[in-house]
């Protein structure tokens, strides 16, 4: 194609307010058939406009080309395909301003359209906001839009279509209608959670509106790890991208050996690695919670608070933990209803709702206890709970539930005291990390993600809640009493014990032992047998004594 020279260039009452570089609205072209050719492969394909006419700054050549990464076509095609995009990409990789080379394209050939770039600081989304000027200053005269307004926070263009700038708080789009919005380096957005929750309404209104999320990782269970767990899992709407160290031109072994001696594995693991290990504060390992995958529900029932994930079986035997809140909209009233005859013990209903009372809550109880083989059911009896307990065994007079002491009026459920929850926190952190309990619930996951040390204890970090995790503290400390044994014939501590030895003899490497008897060579598992030694183990898993 012939070069195309811009004589509208020369003349000044083009401009916007005197910019030399910017159309001005208002300003007629002069088309022919290139032009128009040109502007129809622009139009049909991202990657083109942006290959053939977007500049950025390079900081050892200025000004120069946009050359585009395999993987930032890629990008650009998912983008454009998918209204929902999440992408987790390494540092210094090109994300951000090829994402903003895309909102413009968006904005450019897309009429009638509101665009929010929000960052966790106002001042990067108004620099990211500086970068699509750059790049419409450096575009043809023809295909430029024509500029209504050009300013720091905010670029309009004559089709209508406008790019805004603001950091990511409650209140920041809030009243405007949004068709795309794009969230820069989300994982490091303080009360990330609280934001998403008062933005989600202003793009979900719409059935073609967008949302695009980039970040790097930052450890588990802020709003990001939530939103690409559940995309990598299928749980939610979004597609997820990622974009490895490796995706990036010019990174290859040698260059990762060497940015690794100059900081350290684990910097380089959470810098370029795209690894959402974290400062290691939560209750559960990052290993253990990354290695747990959500499944979808079999069907929601009660207005969609409770998720069944496996019907009841004939033969099976359930227990069903259960929390009880006040019913005022800020903790959730949960239960969890557990398989504890399969191997390992399965996460099967979850229920969750934040409004019910505990005077109706016995009911909700009663009608899914009943429908899983007459689950035994353990209740914390703390405030509230106290209300549950009576409402369930002497109104529904429901006879399969737990009762510490029939002589106290407290006796029935178990009562959340300091020390039931440290040795409750012990057993469900040794049931999820030996494999002895399956969760499947994408909300106990998240929740068990932002479960972490908080002085003494462990709580939900701001903004979160831990109502269903705390089910399970409950049955951490449930497994570790004499009633689940008598329940069971099943000891969790002798269970945990034995797995623990046949590790510690599995890591052994075989060895004779020379007697002088005519048993000349017999073998160590002949000699010892480690598992004889069980009936000699206290309740802590501690050996009394050795034959």
């Amino acid at each position: 194609m012939k070069e195309i020279v811009d004589t509208t260039k020369l003349k000044g009452n083009t401009h916007y307010l005197g910019n030399p570089h910017v159309k001005k609205d208002g300003v007629q072209e002069d088309w022919d058939q290139d032009k128009v050719a040109e502007y129809s492969k622009c139009m049909s394909d991202p990657a083109y406009f942006v290959r053939q006419h977007a500049k950025i700054i390079n900081l050892n050549k200025g000004l120069v080309p946009f050359e585009l990464y395999p993987y930032q076509e890629t990008m650009f095609k998912h983008f454009n395909e998918n209204r929902f995009s999440v992408v987790l990409a390494c540092r210094q990789s090109g994300k951000s301003i090829s994402s903003v080379a895309f909102l413009l394209w968006y904005a450019m050939f897309n009429p009638d359209k509101t665009i929010a770039i929000l960052a966790n600081r106002g001042a990067t989304a108004r620099e990211m906001l500086s970068r699509v000027t750059l790049m419409l200053e450096n575009l043809p005269f023809y295909l430029q839009p024509g500029a209504k307004t050009l300013n720091k926070g905010m670029v309009e263009f004559s089709n209508n279509s406008r790019i805004m700038a603001e950091s990511t708080s409650s209140s920041s789009i809030r009243g405007y209608s949004v068709n795309l919005l794009f969230l820069d380096e989300f994982a490091f957005v303080e009360r990330g959670t609280e934001f998403y929750t008062s933005t989600y309404p202003v793009i979900s209104s719409g059935t073609e509106t967008k949302v695009i999320i980039t970040s790097t990782a930052n450890g588990i269970g802020n709003q990001f790890h939530k939103i690409w767990e559940g995309a990598v899992q299928g749980v939610n709407e979004f597609k997820p991208f990622r974009v490895d160290w490796w995706d990036v031109p010019g990174r290859d072994e040698a260059w990762k050996e060497e940015t690794i001696a100059n900081t350290s594995e684990l910097q380089f693991d959470q810098e370029f690695g795209n690894t959402f290990f974290g400062t290691g504060q939560t209750l559960i390992s990052p290993q253990a919670l990354l290695g747990l995958k959500a499944e979808r529900p079999l069907s929601y029932h009660e207005g969609g608070d409770v998720a069944i994930y496996e019907h009841p079986k004939k033969d099976s035997q359930y227990i069903m933990f259960v929390d009880v809140a006040k019913g005022r909209g800020q903790d959730y009233s949960t239960f969890n209803v557990v398989d504890i005859s399969s191997r390992p013990f399965k996460q099967v209903a979850v229920y969750r709702n934040n409004l019910i009372s505990p005077i109706l809550y016995p009911n909700v109880i009663y009608k899914y206890a009943k429908l899983y083989n007459l689950a035994y059911v353990v209740i914390e009896n703390n405030d509230a709970g106290q209300l549950t307990c009576h409402g369930l065994h002497y109104e529904l007079e429901y006879e399969n539930i737990h009762m510490e002491s029939s002589v106290k009026a407290n006796g029935i459920g178990i009562e959340m005291t300091r020390r039931v929850k440290r040795i409750g926190c012990s057993g469900f952190k040794d049931l999820i990390e030996e494999g002895k309990l399956h969760i499947v619930d994408e909300q106990t996951i998240m929740e068990m993600s932002t479960f972490e040390v908080k002085g003494q204890s462990y709580e939900a970090t701001d903004g979160n809640h831990d109502d269903l995790v705390m089910n399970y503290v409950m049955m951490g400390f449930f497994v570790t009493t004499p009633f689940f044994e008598e329940m069971t014939d099943l000891s969790v501590r002798k269970l945990m014990f034995q797995q623990r030895m046949k590790e510690i003899e599995d890591d052994v490497p075989p060895f004779g032992i020379y007697d002088a008897d005519e048993n000349a060579h017999i073998t160590y598992e002949e000699k010892l047998d480690p598992y004889s030694l069980l009936d000699f183990v206290d309740e802590d898993g501690h050996y009394l004594k050795y034959h």
